[in-house]
């Protein structure tokens, strides 16, 4: 008997030999789509009194059918609406969600369940349980005309809001099959369903009437929201909109990001706003639920005109929570963004010169907003600089100041979400064809000064790729439609590495990201030997909160660890390569003290997507390049959190961790901080009193000689390695060095090093006191 009859039978009428599923749990994994589909009828039919081994398989069905496709004969789709009508009486309730979805992932022509489907509908009506509205109107369809009646006034009487009733009135006119449809667009689906449909969004937008409906629907909430702001409706915070409305206008704006659509750039720039400030000067926001939906929406169909919208609008509103959970979602929108690349390197030109220059005339001076990584706004009078902004234009043109100074964050914006962007393409090999990223890219006058700090291969002839920096010179010939793809060092030799990463110090050329100088992670003999999962950052132990926030900041999901059930341990979760591969980060809860909750670090282990479900795959299977990036990010997690790297924990508890990880051997990201110094030192006024040496960075100061780590950035004094405590908030600034890349961590060595070649002009006593106390 095989895997899919046994679980059948343990659920329906277990034998003797079906007892092993109380403490045996098969993988599922081996489970076709529809022997899935054949099973989770059977598994809703199982009722609360069942035995112990029905409802435990019964479970484990269920959690596999969540999180795959599962297919549907036209007979399993009865025998799912007859499990639904059977759990009436026990439930009280019946899961619509399973019965649309059945249909819509049904093998075959659907089977007639209007007579089911009637006894679902009258029982939830009679129960006064229509919270599946998307699901009961799309049943109540099956059933006949009387019911689709029936249930549509009940519906007309609990929906609120215009919006969300003109949206009622488009659903009951569509046909039956796109009726059963929108139920995946429901916001709250039932726990037990299924992912939605990958085809999903290109299916809803083949409705003529409801992509219709989905402009009218945004148009008519800008002009509700404007007629707020100009006073003409009543201004009452967060309730612009009704909840109902706000669920339909997310799925409105889905649409239409999903189409594209030309209007949506210059309609964003001015609802989002809208939505965002009270017309009052109150802290508050005439739809703070919109705003979120918006950008829940973004995660989903991101656009760079969205993504500027809301990073502009992050920087205006005036609610103090809003910038922080916009920044949350942003990581994910940016994510999302970098996956589209149809869609994500188009930018705007604002007006700008061909060299990235704009100017404005404002009352005999000129203003001028020059972009480079950022965009910046200076003045002039006949031709030389100004410092500030000239009285006469404070005073004069005050609109327009603030005008110009907008206009420098949404570039600074876009530069932002131009940088994400590409950097989140490494993982999905994202190519551009030369032509377009010629003149859309590399000639425009917004992006083009960060394109051309970046190295990129270009496929000069077929198989024959070259390695360009158009900042240092010409581009090759290449064909209109020849691939352009941004360069990783994972495809290069040392030799070649060495040699970008040269150019760019000489030149002084910084990039947005580390590329020239990025870590490369190779699977190592330890992780071929532990087959599925790596240990090379186990055993670490870490600010958790500060790791936690983090895994947001690059796009990760995870769990709140904390002293309540289920908070003892969580696997950190990112998807890859435009959602093909899955890595997880396992990590416990070590210690709690209060808001200095310490974690341990475990596995990491990654997942292939396979027939719409995530299978466990071996380290080996991994592609190099997606390897190294999730390596990467998971480095960076213990690096930046390790109590290691925490001064004040040199005498602390956990003081063997602290002295293990001073003498550990270095990892990638410290390598490379390596290597930058290597080049950077040698140009410093302080590189005679400077050297590296193993793990860290020698200084001969001129009281005493301090080793700076130089993954920490801790410092001991020699003869004795006495530990030196400089807080980086209490440490003086270091001069201005240029560094090829942005990286915390090496400015803070570098500043370290300045003050302490300098060590007896320091006038912090807390500092000198530590340098004196061994002389």
């Amino acid at each position: 008997m095989n895997l899919a009859a046994r679980l059948l039978r343990a659920m329906t009428d277990p034998a003797p030999e079906d007892e092993e599923f109380r403490t045996w749990y098969p993988g599922l994994s081996e489970l076709s789509d529809q022997d899935l589909g054949d099973l989770l009828p059977a598994a809703y039919a199982v009722g609360a009194k069942a035995a112990y081994v029905s409802t435990s398989v019964r479970f484990r069905v269920e959690d596999e059918g969540k999180n795959r496709q599962p297919r549907y004969t036209p007979e399993a789709c009865e025998r799912m609406f007859e499990a639904l009508v059977g759990g009436l009486d026990q439930r009280e309730w019946a899961d619509l969600d399973l019965g649309a979805g059945a249909l819509l992932r049904c093998t075959g022509p659907w089977p007639d369940v209007a007579r089911p489907a009637r006894t679902l509908v009258e029982f939830l009506l009679g129960g006064k349980r229509d919270e599946q509205r998307l699901a009961l109107l799309a049943i109540s369809g099956l059933a006949g005309e009387d019911v689709m009646h029936v249930t549509a006034e009940r519906l007309r009487q609990k929906v609120t809001g215009p919006v969300a009733l003109d949206e009622l009135d488009v659903i009951l006119r569509l046909a039956p099959a796109e009726r059963v449809l929108l139920t995946e667009l429901g916001r709250n689906r039932s726990y037990n369903s299924p992912p939605p449909l990958p085809e999903l969004w290109d299916r809803v937008a083949g409705i003529p009437a409801y992509a219709e409906f989905a402009r009218r629907a945004l148009e008519t909430a800008a002009d509700r929201v404007r007629a707020v702001q100009r006073g003409e409706i009543p201004y009452r915070a967060d309730r612009t909109f009704a909840s109902d409305e706000v669920e339909t206008l997310g799925r409105a704006v889905r649409l239409v990001l999903r189409n594209d659509e030309p209007w949506l750039p210059g309609f964003f720039d001015r609802f989002l706003p809208d939505i965002s400030v009270a017309p009052t000067e109150a802290k508050t926001l005439p739809s703070q639920a919109l705003l979120y939906e918006l950008v829940r929406a973004a995660q989903e169909f991101p656009t760079p005109e969205l993504v500027t919208a809301i990073r502009t609008v992050r920087g205006s509103v005036r609610h103090a929570g809003v910038p922080k959970q916009l920044d949350k979602m942003l990581k994910k929108v940016e994510t999302a963004l970098a996956e589209r690349t149809d869609v994500a390197l188009r930018l705007p030109d604002l007006g700008f010169g061909p060299d990235g220059v704009l100017h404005r005339e404002l009352g005999g001076y000129t203003a001028v907003v020059t972009v480079t990584d950022k965009a910046e706004l200076t003045f002039e009078k006949d031709g030389k600089a100004l410092k500030g902004v000239p009285v006469p234009v404070r005073r004069d043109h005050k609109d327009a100041v603030k005008e110009l100074r907008d206009l420098v964050k949404r570039v600074s914006a876009q530069l932002v979400t131009l940088a994400r962007a590409l950097e989140g393409g490494f993982t999905v090999d994202a190519a551009h064809p030369f032509g377009r990223w010629r003149d859309t890219l590399l000639r425009h006058p917004i992006a083009g000064p960060t394109v051309r700090t970046l190295i990129w291969r270009i496929e000069v002839a077929p198989g024959d790729q070259r390695a360009v920096l158009p900042a240092t010179g010409e581009l090759p010939d290449a064909a209109d439609d020849a691939a352009v793809r941004l360069w990783h060092p994972i495809g290069s030799g040392p030799d070649e590495i060495r040699a970008w990463r040269d150019l760019l110090v000489d030149r002084g050329i910084r990039q947005p990201f580390k590329q020239a100088f990025r870590e490369i992670y190779l699977l190592t003999p330890a992780e071929e030997e532990t087959g599925t999962y790596s240990n090379r950052f186990a055993a670490h132990l870490v600010h958790y909160r500060r790791m936690f926030a983090l895994f947001r900041a690059r796009g990760w999901t995870s769990g709140l660890l904390g002293p309540w059930d289920g908070g003892g341990a969580d696997e950190a979760v990112r998807t890859l390569a435009a959602g093909e591969w899955r890595v997880r980060f396992s990590h416990v809860l070590a210690d709690w003290q209060g808001d200095h909750e310490i974690a341990g670090t475990n596995r990491v282990m990654f997942d292939r997507r396979e027939e719409g479900a995530w299978r466990e795959a071996p380290l080996d299977a991994v592609p190099p390049l997606v390897l190294s990036e999730a390596m990467r990010d998971v480095d960076l997690f213990v690096g930046v959190t390790s109590i290691a790297a925490d001064p004040m924990w040199e005498d602390g508890e956990a003081h063997e961790y602290w002295v293990r990880e001073w003498y550990a051997d270095l990892g990638e990201s410290t390598k490379t901080r390596v290597d930058a110094l290597e080049r950077v030192l040698p140009r410093t006024k302080i590189a005679g009193r400077c050297s590296i040496d193993g793990r860290h960075v020698i200084v001969r100061g001129r009281l005493r000689t301090y080793k700076i780590h130089l993954g920490s950035a801790n410092i001991v004094m020699e003869p004795d390695d006495t530990f030196l405590c400089i807080v980086p908030e209490r440490r003086k600034a270091g001069a201005k060095v240029f560094l090829p890349f942005e990286d915390e961590r090496l400015s803070l060595i570098l500043s370290k090093a300045f003050l302490l070649a300098a060590d007896d002009e320091i006038d912090d006593e807390s500092i000198l006191a530590q340098i004196k106390r061994g002389d």
